[in-house]
């Protein structure tokens, strides 16, 4: 049982720092508005987040929620290990387009 405990602290502990960064995304850039929380960018939506997916960086808004799916928090981890949450493009997925949108279309 202490197991389960520990892993749901720390996946808890990682989506918070997800959020954090995600929010704090291009505090350097133009093109972004202030918030009580930060400079958020414009065109991502109250509850969601972008993310950049397969060769080419496309970027997507995603909502919030994705972030308790099971699919979406092993894509997540992919990406800590693959590239780390501290960078300033934002947060890059490593999968190709054509999974991704296969991933978010099945999460809907």
């Amino acid at each position: 049982m202490a197991i389960k405990k520990s892993s749901k602290l720390s996946q808890a502990a990682t989506l918070k720092q997800i959020l954090k960064r995600c929010s704090s995304l291009g505090k350097k850039q133009h093109g972004y508005d202030h918030d009580h929380d930060g400079l958020l960018p414009v065109d991502v939506p109250k509850g969601h987040f972008a993310v950049y997916v397969g060769q080419n960086r496309s970027r997507y808004i995603v909502p919030i929620s994705f972030l308790s799916h099971p699919e979406f928090q092993c894509l997540l981890q992919m990406a800590e290990e693959e590239f780390g949450f501290d960078h300033e493009m934002g947060l890059t997925l490593p999968c190709e387009e054509v999974f991704f949108r296969s991933l978010t279309s099945m999460i809907r």
